[in-house]
């Protein structure tokens, strides 16, 4: 070989070794994808959900361990497809370690295998269909919510414990709708004398719905609808003369967000749930202050939610020193859920969704004037979602 292609060969190996090392140079930066909806009427809730995040990000000083942090926020449009088109955009183009968000399971569903198992981890702040927590659990997802099931069995132990023997029941028909119903249906040992399927999401008249809750003359009505859906449902209850006649409970449908448009709408309205803005724990009273502060409402669910997935994350990447080539370490760390948690300190199952627990909360008015909820009491301690035992992890 003559002495020009001798270094022409050694200029190309070099050349080679530097593109082969360069996936595991280190990272100057964490970056993270937040998928979430943020424009028509359920946009409030990712407004919510990115407000808390960056408060998070505001408490940690922007930093993650010894990295910067840059976030890329992208709409899911309220759509799977579009959702799935977005997913692969960060996982692809912008090639983030992380990405969070999620509030749709149907979205959350759409999207999941352009994550997992493709480099970055998945962590929902909200979505929790029951696929994924069990036969798709995947080691790269985490949740720092719940499994939708779980919120409504809380609801169908309260209404056993309250003596209530039947009851009608009310969700929008898609994933989490059908989790809703299911979940409910599980713990509830009395009678369920009617329920319906709302078409989704174009479905906000009840009214044929009503009149047959009229008919039915339930000791109860459970319902689950999110965002717009939970104001609608509340207005026409009352005008259709319901509302002090058949007791109404709800999972997800009453939030800081509508409270304020509810108003005495919604006082009085008995929900489960896992967190609180009272909750009595240092992390969530710093939580629920600075948001008020910052933003001049109360945090949702959703919010607190997010927030802890920041601090979820900013785990891992203190966890390996900001080498986030270090993913079993990472995951390592995320399982210990060893982070400072609006929730108080919880556990992680073996599908990576919470063990912890559900309270009754009630909508209330303070003595400041202000449309908030209270704890009244603990329903479920330490509960596992049912499908952890399909998980295969």
């Amino acid at each position: 070989m003559s002495t020009i292609k001798r270094l022409l060969a050694f200029a190309a190996l070099g050349v080679l070794t530097v593109m082969l090392a360069a996936p595991s140079m280190a990272a100057d930066k964490v970056k993270i994808g937040f998928l979430a909806t943020f424009t028509g009427g359920v946009g409030v809730i990712g407004d919510d959900m990115r407000n808390a995040f960056e408060l998070g990000l505001d408490h940690l000083g922007r930093k993650m361990g010894p990295l910067d942090v840059e976030v890329i926020y992208e709409d899911d449009d309220f759509k799977p497809d579009v959702g799935k088109q977005k997913t692969e955009k960060l996982v692809k183009r912008d090639r983030v370690n992380f990405v969070t968000g999620h509030m749709w399971s149907h979205v959350l569903l759409a999207s999941y295998n352009s994550v997992v198992g493709q480099g970055p981890f998945l962590i929902s702040a909200n979505a929790g269909p029951s696929q994924i927590a069990g036969t798709l659990c995947h080691p790269d997802f985490f949740s720092t919510s719940w499994q939708n099931d779980q919120t409504p069995m809380a609801m169908g132990e309260v209404m056993n414990q309250e003596g209530i023997d039947n009851v009608y029941l009310m969700a929008p028909n898609y994933a989490a709708g059908k989790n809703m119903m299911e979940g409910f249906k599980r713990s509830f040992k009395g009678r369920i004398v009617g329920e319906d399927l709302t078409k989704f999401p174009d479905q906000v008249d009840f009214s044929a719905e009503m009149a047959k809750i009229r008919a039915a003359n339930p000791k109860a009505v459970f319902i689950f609808y999110p965002g717009k859906f939970g104001a609608q449902f509340f207005t026409q209850y009352q005008q259709a003369g319901l509302k002090g006649k058949i007791p109404l409970y709800s999972a997800f449908t009453v939030d800081a967000l509508n409270l304020p448009l509810l108003k005495d709408l919604a006082v009085g309205n008995l929900m489960t749930q896992f967190w609180s803005p009272d909750l009595d724990n240092p992390v969530n009273k710093r939580f629920v202050a600075e948001f008020k502060k910052k933003y001049g409402t109360f945090p949702s669910f959703y919010a607190a939610q997010s927030y802890d997935a920041a601090m979820l994350i900013n785990s891992a990447v203190v966890a390996v020193k900001g080498d986030l080539t270090r993913k079993d370490a990472m995951r390592a760390a995320m399982e210990k859920a060893d982070f400072p948690s609006v929730r108080g300190k919880f556990r992680y199952g073996n599908n990576h969704f919470p063990i912890q627990n559900f309270y009754l909360r009630e909508a209330v008015k303070n003595d400041a004037g202000e449309y908030t909820t209270r704890t009244i009491r603990v329903v479920l301690k330490d509960h596992q979602d049912p499908y952890a035992s399909e998980c295969k992890m």
